[in-house]
């Protein structure tokens, strides 16, 4: 139930949790704060804020659920050959589903085709790694793999030089991963300074940082010391994406998923399982956590609904009227409504689901 419900806390951001805080913090401050500015958007390069959490959180839960799946097909019998065939179907299928979302696929223009620009898409990446990677090795292999793409690709780089640049530059349009996505994707690149090829050695050390985690929690140790090997691994892989980055100069960038960066979002991923698992599977204070496990329970559907239902218009639609009247009273308390509507829509749809027991699956 902690795994739904963080997945579900993760995709509340996405489908309207950022908006509503936004129309909140307009609504009681004249000028929002700087730090809150900060943290309800992406930093131009360096930095982390906590908005930027939300993709890496992502990647990681799907790590987190595979060796539950994974033990789950095993102990029905499935054969190496359907294991395989079941990762390589999910991870085609999640790709597709990044370029229908952000690529514009169904506009069928080669002129606005992006191919490799989504968060399912470094999902269907890291899954494949991940997947590959627990089938053919033990637990402590994974963890020394994991540990080998962050290195190798923090080697690659600093060592390797950028064409036009020289070694080691690492800069919003002039990197070693930015050139490789110029190279291989050409026109079909979505023109922004966020990478993808090179960087999917990131995507997949995060996911095994799931997968990591996720094998912690099937374990037979107890409950309270899962609990602490949770907060102690967070912690540790702050440290050390803190020190990567201010001692070894590798610096905490989303747009290019250094390593840094993939060891500071994963201690915080780490730490909100602890937070999440602590609450509701060990102390068993759990009803509030429902709504979120609504969500949680079909969180790809509704990532994909959102990005072509207009909850927010249809939302003006149902309240716009009387939003408009609430502004008599606070100037900015009908765009709280508005954004509390399009949410509670969401929700809704997806508690209905939820009781219906439609669940979809890829």
């Amino acid at each position: 139930m902690s795994l739904d419900a963080l997945r579900g806390f993760d995709m509340f951001w996405i489908v309207g949790g950022n908006r509503c805080l936004r129309a909140v913090a307009d609504c009681i401050y004249p000028d929002i704060p700087a730090w809150l500015t900060y943290h309800l958007q992406h930093p131009d390069w360096t930095g982390f804020s906590a908005w930027d959490l939300v993709m890496p959180l992502f990647l990681f839960v799907v790590g987190v659920a595979m060796p539950f799946s994974f033990a789950q097909r095993i102990e029905r019998g499935e054969r190496p050959t359907q294991l395989y065939g079941k990762l390589i179907r999910r991870t085609l299928l999640l790709f597709v589903l990044g370029m229908v979302a952000q690529g514009h696929l169904l506009e069928f223009k080669i002129s606005t085709l992006h191919i490799y620009c989504n968060t399912l898409q470094a999902i269907a990446a890291g899954y494949l790694m991940a997947g590959v990677i627990m089938l053919n090795l033990p637990v402590l292999g994974q963890a020394i793999t994991c540990v080998t793409l962050l290195i190798t690709y923090w080697l690659l780089m600093i060592w390797v030089p950028v064409p036009g640049h020289g070694a080691g530059v690492i800069e919003p349009n002039a990197n070693l991963a930015l050139a490789l996505d110029e190279f291989v994707l050409g026109r079909f690149r979505d023109g922004t300074n966020y990478t993808w090829i090179l960087s999917s050695m990131g995507f997949g050390a995060t996911v095994l940082m799931g997968v990591l985690a996720g094998h912690g929690l099937r374990s037979g140790a107890k409950p309270s010391t899962k609990l602490q090997g949770l907060v102690v691994a967070g912690l540790l892989c702050l440290a050390m994406g803190w020190a990567w980055s201010e001692w070894i100069g590798f610096p905490i960038i989303k747009h290019i998923w250094t390593s840094s960066m993939a060891l500071w979002a994963g201690g915080w991923s780490l730490l909100l399982l602890a937070l999440f698992y602590g609450l509701i599977d060990v102390a068993r204070i759990d009803r509030w956590a429902f709504p979120l496990v609504v969500i949680g329970s079909n969180a790809i559907a509704i990532y994909m609904a959102v990005q072509f239902i207009p909850f927010r218009e249809i939302s003006k639609t149902l309240v716009g009227g009387l939003a408009r009247h609430l502004d008599i009273f606070c100037t900015d308390l009908g765009p709280v409504l508005v954004a509390f509507v399009a949410l509670l829509l969401v929700w809704m749809i997806l508690y209905h689901m939820y009781r219906r027991k439609i669940f979809f699956r890829i």
